[in-house]
């Protein structure tokens, strides 16, 4: 988790910190369509570790861009779905998408 006192004075840094690496870019990508289970998420992320997934699943929730709500089930269900700071991130992916779709047709001609 990032504390306010430990924020770097340039906002772009500030993003990259909580969203910098390969799998939380991927971890949003994936909770952008809808709300997930550690399961699903570990399928789709090929490559990625259980340790490092739930490392930075803990480190999405503390940092307020997720959400983990725990079913009372047998065995536990537990979803994580992005948080009001999290939902706000989605223009963000929309022009990364974007970007990457107009990026591809350029090499493609």
């Amino acid at each position: 988790m990032i504390v306010k006192k430990d924020l770097p004075a340039c906002p772009v840094a500030t993003t990259v910190g909580l969203i910098g690496n390969k799998w939380k870019l991927l971890i949003l990508r994936d909770v952008l369509a809808g709300p997930r289970r550690f399961g699903e998420l570990l399928k789709s992320l090929e490559g990625i570790s259980q340790k490092v997934l739930t490392d930075n699943l803990r480190a999405m929730e503390a940092d307020e861009l997720l959400k983990r709500k725990v079913y009372p089930e047998v065995p536990p269900r537990v979803e994580y779905s992005l948080s009001d700071l999290g939902e706000s991130m989605r223009p963000i992916f929309r022009q990364l998408e974007e970007w990457g779709l107009d990026y591809k047709s350029k090499l493609a001609s």
